[in-house]
């Protein structure tokens, strides 16, 4: 019987932030919904509710797109100069780190990510901000050949109003990655966070007025996806979504920008293979295995939820990695006990849904390795599950699980694991563990994956490297300079000098 680390509810911290109804944050104004709507948003450990927040209906997104389309054209924002922009991102990122300790007990609370990781995330927007900060006085132009009668150039402008849909795991990273370019490159945003955690980016707009940014410039309207998310994203004054979450909603959100063709990124899901080599320092790769799906429960799409481990040192490997696991076992609970090292899931939905996955691989032959002992006082922990006797052709093996599970299988050879890593429609991610550069680097060029670490586990850019998947986890990227095409649309113009 697993144990759960708990804290006493006196103890568990309380921000004055979740008094009253949380309102949406339309043109700088904190504002209720029009329907007079509201929804409660649910602490994962208690299962009770941590705060009221305001559900919008199309007419509050009309009002939050029409806020910001007025402040896209407010000479306030449109007309200031690259090193204006830049200095309000940095204001941005200091009232955010200002403001840190209070967002990340928000996230802790309403996700139940344990805190230690949500500081880290909040840190990570701090440094989002601060890095594409640096972008606004760097968005140069082209000058194309001609005749001596004309001259020709290319602008590069910003492209209006970006709807930023962003998913519950890591609720205001998610948001910023889309924030911080969108503003970077002269656009203004419309933010639909989870209904499962929207409180963060509520506050984090509120937090704005602390900064010179213009109102309007950033506005944010919280409710269900199929209301609030179908409209943002319909919205015919949107000219481009950007959207994390599932691959199946990243489809609808493409098939729906057909309407006006707005322009869409997509950060979707991932199965991301960790491939370990016989020659790989496998105390350390069975560490970060073990890590790379068990921090966050495993809620991340670039968790390792398939292990490939070459055959001569699978005994030692597998034997390596349930010690690895162990802390997290003993590490199961409340994320305000300093011993957490994995909260709850984030929601029951959620729950449910993994432990279908781990009844469903017992059904089909495999083995629990681990996450075999029940959890004492209920709740929505799931054990770190550790799966053999699969193939990767399993449905555990090739949908995306989204917990604190992952499936062991073994190879033989480079040709082999390079095939069994590409062998599912996902594409997001890939950690190779070896200590020949050879066989790093022709893996590396081989995977199908957006990022593909090399004797580490997952490693998130602040902004220098493009983020983004392959084939069905995702279109375009974040970050690196790719953004920047994604936020601005290239304008040619052409002068008769003659």
């Amino acid at each position: 019987m697993i144990e759960p680390l708990t804290v006493p509810a006196d103890a568990r911290p309380r921000p004055d932030y979740l008094t009253g109804t949380k309102g949406l944050q339309i043109g700088g104004i904190e504002v209720p919904a029009r329907s007079g709507r509201t929804f409660a948003t649910v602490d994962p450990v208690t299962e009770q509710p941590l705060a009221t927040v305001s559900a919008a209906d199309a007419a509050d997104v009309d009002a939050a797109v029409a806020a910001a389309r007025r402040a896209f054209t407010d000479p306030a924002w449109a007309d200031i100069a690259p090193y204006q922009r830049t200095l309000l991102l940095l204001q941005v990122a200091d009232v955010v780190e200002a403001n840190a300790e209070e967002l990340a007990v928000l996230e802790s609370l309403e996700m139940g990510c344990p805190l230690t990781q949500t500081r880290w995330m909040i840190h990570h927007c701090v440094e989002v901000f601060r890095n594409h900060a640096g972008w606004p006085t760097k968005l140069y132009g082209q000058t194309a050949p001609s005749a001596s009668s004309q001259f020709q150039y290319v602008l590069r402008q910003p492209l209006g109003v970006v709807g930023a849909i962003a998913g519950w795991n890591g609720p205001l990273l998610q948001m910023v990655y889309k924030i911080a370019p969108a503003l970077a490159t002269g656009n203004t945003v419309v933010c639909k966070p989870s209904e499962h955690t929207s409180l963060s980016t509520l506050r984090f707009a509120e937090l704005l007025a602390g900064t010179d940014l213009p109102a309007g410039v950033v506005n944010v309207v919280t409710g269900d996806g199929k209301v609030t998310g179908q409209h943002l994203m319909s919205h015919d004054d949107v000219a481009k979504v950007a959207f994390t979450g599932s691959t199946a909603t990243g489809k609808h959100v493409l098939a729906t920008s057909a309407s006006n063709l707005k322009r869409v990124t997509l950060e979707l899901g991932g199965k991301t293979p960790y491939i370990v080599f016989a020659d790989a320092d496998l105390e350390k790769a069975a560490s970060i295995c073990a890590l790379a799906f068990c921090a966050g429960s495993g809620q991340a799409c670039v968790a390792g939820s398939r292990i490939f481990v070459q055959e001569p040192v699978r005994d030692e490997f597998t034997e390596l990695l349930v010690g690895a696991m162990a802390p997290y076992r003993a590490g199961l609970g409340d994320p305000f006990h300093p011993g957490t090292r994995m909260g709850p899931l984030a929601f029951r939905g959620h729950y449910e849904r993994v432990n279908g996955y781990i009844g469903l691989a017992t059904e089909a032959g495999g083995t629990l390795v681990t996450g075999t002992e029940p959890i004492a006082g209920g709740g929505l922990y799931v054990a770190p599950t550790l799966i053999e006797g699969l193939d990767n052709k399993s449905r555990v093996a090739q949908e995306e699980i989204f917990g604190p599970v992952s499936v062991l299988m073994g190879f033989r050879e480079l040709d082999e694991v390079v095939d069994l890593g590409n062998d599912t429609v996902f594409g997001l991610a890939a950690s190779v563990w070896t200590r020949d550069l050879a066989t790093a680097h022709r893996a590396a060029a081989r995977l199908d994956a957006g990022s593909v670490w090399i004797n580490r586990g997952s490693q998130m850019s602040a902004g220098p490297l493009p983020f983004g998947g392959h084939k069905q986890s995702g279109l375009g990227r974040e970050h690196g300079t790719q953004v920047l095409d994604a936020y601005t649309e290239p304008k040619s113009v052409i002068v008769e000098l003659s």
